[in-house]
């Protein structure tokens, strides 16, 4: 078995903006250069934001740019039994509880302001059980999961079902991480702020696994300094190349804006690959 196990999850959403790419070379780079494995998984339980062919697109769009992956791919909503199987398995264990309030309740509980995010106060955490059957009358309730004192403090207990039914991000993506054996995480510097969460599921999920290691990628920004992102139309790689662009320069572009290469020549992914070592990647990840 490779010591290393990466992978790239995307969300069949839209296509991929080059920050998207970016952070799928990153992740591939990482992997290849520690001769381990590399998966590919669609993040795609988000049901009512899915666009119809996307996943297929964003496939294409991996491999033009140079991006191979092992194994199959993996799709989320192929694992609905599974992660309700782990659900069971935290509700037995009372690490769990179900929780009505909508983000206006947290919002303006006393306890809830917190730097620039809403720290859940923990209101249904002691609701009895004819109290819970009151509120069940009026709203479905999401699922919480119970944390320590340290992450308490910081966003609180967090929700792994939505009350809509949909299993959370954080609930999912680290059930998907430990069942396939990943070691190590390159994602985008948004999602830093999920490292703490996901690290303590992790470890409540399954304490006999090693830890997985999770490393930033700074995000890309467009032409008016915001970073890109899908709902904005950010520029995708076809976009790229009807403007004239080639896949191999927008791979010099992505490996000089890091500042992994000095050469502004257009080069491919395996060419990078061959030129860079594991000390370059790390530099411009946290």
């Amino acid at each position: 078995m490779p010591l290393s196990v990466g992978r790239y999850a995307p969300s069949p959403t839209g296509d991929l903006h080059l920050g998207n790419l970016r952070t799928a070379l990153l992740a591939w780079l990482y992997s290849r250069l520690l001769m381990g494995r590399f998966l590919l998984r669609m993040e795609d339980l988000d049901t009512p934001r899915v666009v119809d062919g996307s996943a297929d697109k964003i496939l294409n769009d991996l491999e033009t740019l140079g991006i191979d992956w092992d194994g199959d791919v993996t799709f989320q909503s192929n694992r609905l039994k599974i992660y309700q199987e782990m659900l069971n398995e935290l509700y037995e264990q009372g690490l769990t509880y179900p929780c009505y309030c909508s983000r206006k309740d947290i919002q303006q509980a006393a306890s809830a302001p917190h730097g620039q995010t809403a720290v859940y106060p923990g209101t249904c955490a002691q609701l009895t059980k004819s109290q819970r059957a009151v509120k069940q009358r009026d709203k479905n309730p999401a699922v919480r999961l119970r944390v320590n004192e340290l992450l308490k403090s910081d966003c609180g207990d967090f929700v792994i079902k939505r009350a809509d039914g949909l299993y959370a991000y954080q609930f999912a993506v680290v059930v998907d991480d430990l069942a396939q054996g990943v070691t190590d995480v390159v994602r985008g510097m948004d999602l830093e702020s999920s490292t703490a969460r996901q690290q303590y599921l992790a470890e409540t999920l399954n304490a006999q696994s090693s830890p997985i290691r999770y490393f930033h990628a700074p995000l890309l920004v467009d032409e008016a300094g915001q970073r890109m992102s899908k709902r904005d139309g950010s520029q995708s790689l076809s976009q790229w190349c009807e403007e004239g662009g080639s896949v191999e320069s927008l791979i010099s572009y992505f490996a000089n804006d890091l500042g992994l290469i000095d050469d502004p020549a257009p080069l491919s992914a395996q060419s990078l690959l061959s030129e860079i070592t594991l000390a370059d990647l790390t530099t411009c990840l946290d």
